[in-house]
């Protein structure tokens, strides 16, 4: 197949990318700099704006498959989150619906469509959820960012009606230490001061980055997917839970916690990222008989860690 990628540079899109050009596809990444970055063989990167379809729109055509991944990091570059001043929540928002016009003006202009579109999302689409069970049915939060998952996936839902089909993929925290939330959570246990966040009771609908590459495979292979995708592990498990697992693994105290006052103290509303809780399950990966390979988590941290 021939594969546009956006956000191909990223933590999950590199990975993505190197797995689609091994198993013999022809993949283009999208990339505001593509010279800055080195690719598998078989990968070509192709310059964009990450705005508009200037430039790049015609090779849409004829295009097997799209994979939209592009937008804003949430949390930032850096070792702590950034807080979310106005300016950092309007390039969040911004960021992926430029890139999602972007992506349905090339495929209106298409003679011959894709196939398929898989579509980035967030499990921060429900919002604060508590001990509520989550599946793909549930309506979407009042948060921030639930409100930026909505329009995400509004950006490019126009697509369906030219005959696309559209996965939209809400991702949960993805365990990779290649970068995401997983370096900065364990760092506190290396220093023997890690423990839970905030009350410890908020579920993490986590996910390791090998199923979250081979579930997307699997989306894009089978044509029974689409509509919304929970991509989150079957067995979500509570802060507290996650703290005693990273300190048996690392084999370092887990009882240190960090008060959920004193998180909000510094960095604002950004501390939402793990203060809130979504107890989020796979019911449609698991209708569609996708194989997770990681379902207990420390298992998953013993293989990252």
């Amino acid at each position: 197949m021939r594969i546009i990628v956006t956000g191909g540079t990223g933590m999950i899109g590199r990975r993505l990318v190197a797995k689609l050009a091994a198993d013999g596809h022809e993949v283009i990444v999208l990339s505001r700099s593509p010279d800055n970055h080195s690719f598998p063989a078989g990968v070509v990167g192709h310059e964009w704006d990450a705005k508009t379809a200037a430039g790049w729109g015609n090779l849409a055509d004829g295009a097997d498959a799209i994979i939209n991944l592009a937008g804003e990091n949430i949390a930032g570059d850096s070792l702590l989150p950034d807080r979310w001043t106005a300016a950092k929540k309007r390039r969040i928002r911004e960021s992926r619906l430029y890139v999602g016009q972007a992506v349905t003006e090339a495929i209106d202009r298409a003679a011959q469509k894709p196939h398929v579109l898989l579509q980035a999302s967030g499990i921060d689409y429900y919002g604060d959820t508590g001990d509520q069970k989550i599946t793909e049915n549930d309506p979407p939060g009042d948060t921030f960012l639930a409100q930026v998952c909505v329009d995400w996936e509004a950006s490019t839902a126009a697509v369906e009606a030219m005959g696309v089909r559209r996965v939209v993929l809400r991702t949960g925290v993805v365990f990779s230490m290649d970068g995401g939330a997983l370096p900065v959570t364990v760092l506190p246990f290396r220093l023997f001061a890690g423990g839970p966040l905030g009350n410890g009771r908020q579920w993490l609908p986590w996910i390791h980055i090998d199923d979250v590459v081979a579930a997307m495979v699997y989306l894009l292979e089978h044509e029974s997917a689409a509509g919304p995708i929970n991509l989150v592990n079957p067995n979500p498990v509570q802060n507290k839970e996650l703290a005693k697992a990273i300190g048996e693994v690392l084999k370092r105290p887990s009882f240190v916690p960090a008060p959920a006052a004193a998180m909000r103290l510094a960095l604002g509303e950004t501390a939402d990222l793990v203060l809130h809780s979504h107890r989020a399950l796979p019911q449609q990966l698991e209708t569609l008989g996708y194989p997770f390979r990681y379902t207990d988590v420390r298992v998953a941290l013993r293989d990252l860690l």
